[in-house]
């Protein structure tokens, strides 16, 4: 007897082979996935519940390595305000942000996540605390870290308030299965030395993820350079916080001395393609990092940033700016993309021994999406479909931990109206609070 059968489709399973089966089939029990095989290992057991996939690729779920959940309550304003982050985000999230606000803008955000096929997101904000019963309200698999910063932020007013924050955020969330609690540094030039430091102590006390923007901009190494005569990322490995439990968001102005850090530590990075070309702040140099070892997912960063919290529409973007750096159209193939997106985030977040890929004994987050479009009419290669073709209203069923959260294209977990009616609620009062 198991819980969930997936019969038909064509499974791609972003093992260490990228096996394929077409047709396939995944068994599912206590949450885990128990068996991959043709659709004749489904007809040897009892199922609780079948479903038929036929029509559908059957892949892990999207892992999102790097966003801002709650930051979909701002999306769409000051798109093209220069020195956005200084002159427009901070002064509008220091007028609105608090935890209500925190938890309808990441409840909206999950939703947007999940309906588009993410299992797995990690967030940094303030007031994280709300992230986390967000995602566990929706049942989304969130590595979610508090935010450290240098000034006065919404929910903590100094650098060591922020940390007492985070210790308690690590404390209330241990354990969890589907939220990972983490700490959160905003970014090497945003934080004194001795923080840093502070983060790096309580990490490995705890055991715990830390998530961090870096080499995100120019303004940042220059002022890196002259703090310490070092790059950002020689300067975090001097602090000794580079290593398996940080992921680096960004990474876009590295060097090749940099990106041999980032191997030889094992130092994960989330590659936010959309966000980064929208702000004109370069292009990762991600197939050097790939060839180099590091370990790369896809990110969309925040919703003011990026816009939308859809990493199936990155997918795309991802291949052909590689292709166009590159001058090469072999450059980053759609399969490559394809495993950024899964097992890739994983590696990067440091769950690879749980979830990215479809094999026995990982946690069942899964994801069915229609490929019976006209958009995706003949299927001749599904990674290709999946890069060029499809997009987020494609998603038709997800699991995660093996339950089923979206089922025919509907969220069964909470009430889509209601979570949509509280961010328009909120609009008037953050319209009323832009910078003048």
């Amino acid at each position: 007897m198991v819980d969930l059968a997936i019969v038909g489709g064509h499974v791609l399973t972003m093992d260490a082979d990228r096996r394929e089966l077409s047709p396939g089939a995944v068994l599912v029990e206590a949450g885990a996935i128990v068996a991959v095989g043709p659709p004749a290992i489904a007809g040897q057991v009892e199922a609780a519940r079948t479903i038929d996939a036929t029509g559908c690729l059957v892949l892990p779920g999207m892992i999102n390595t790097h966003t801002h959940a709650a930051m979909t309550l701002f999306r769409g304003l000051g798109d093209d305000e220069p020195d956005r982050l200084r002159r427009f985000i901070w002064p509008l999230e220091s007028r609105v942000v608090d935890s209500d606000s925190v938890h309808d803008g990441a409840l909206l955000g999950c939703l947007e996540m999940v309906l588009g096929g993410v299992t797995c997101f990690a967030d940094m904000y303030f007031f994280e605390e709300e992230v986390a019963a967000a995602a566990a309200a929706i049942g989304l698999r969130a590595v979610v870290g508090q935010t450290v910063i240098g000034h006065a932020a919404p929910d903590a007013a100094t650098p060591a308030e922020a940390l007492e924050r985070a210790g308690a955020l690590l404390a209330d969330w241990r354990g969890h299965d589907l939220v990972i609690p983490a700490l959160a540094p905003h970014a090497p030039d945003t934080l004194p030395a001795a923080v840093l430091k502070a983060v790096r102590d309580l990490s490995a006390a705890e055991n715990a993820p830390v998530l961090i923007h870096l080499c995100e901009t120019e303004a940042e190494l220059a002022t890196i350079r002259e703090r310490s005569g070092l790059t950002p990322v020689g300067y975090l490995d001097s602090l000794g916080l580079l290593g398996p439990r940080l992921l680096g968001a960004h990474c876009i102005h590295v060097d090749e001395a940099d990106i041999a850090l980032l191997a030889a530590s094992g130092t994960g990075v989330a590659h936010n393609m959309v966000a980064n070309i929208k702000a004109a702040k370069g292009v990762a140099p991600v197939p050097a990092m790939l060839a180099a070892g590091v370990a790369v997912g896809l990110g969309t960063d925040g919703p003011m940033s990026g816009n939308t919290l859809d990493v199936i529409g990155q997918l795309g973007y991802v291949a052909k700016l590689h292709k166009l750096t590159a001058g090469d159209r072999t450059a980053m193939p759609a399969r490559e993309v394809v495993a950024m997106a899964t097992i890739g985030g994983a590696r990067a977040l440091g769950l690879d021994d749980r979830i990215g890929s479809i094999e026995p004994g990982k946690r069942a987050d899964i994801v069915l999406i229609d490929a019976t479009g006209a958009h995706m009419t003949p299927l001749y290669d599904p990674y290709a479909a999946l890069v060029y073709a499809a997009n987020a209203a494609d998603v038709r069923t997800v699991t995660v931990d093996g339950r089923i959260v979206v089922e025919d294209r509907r969220l069964l977990t909470a009430d889509t109206d209601a979570i949509k009616a509280a961010a328009n609620d909120r609009r008037e009062r953050i319209l009323a609070a832009l910078p003048g």
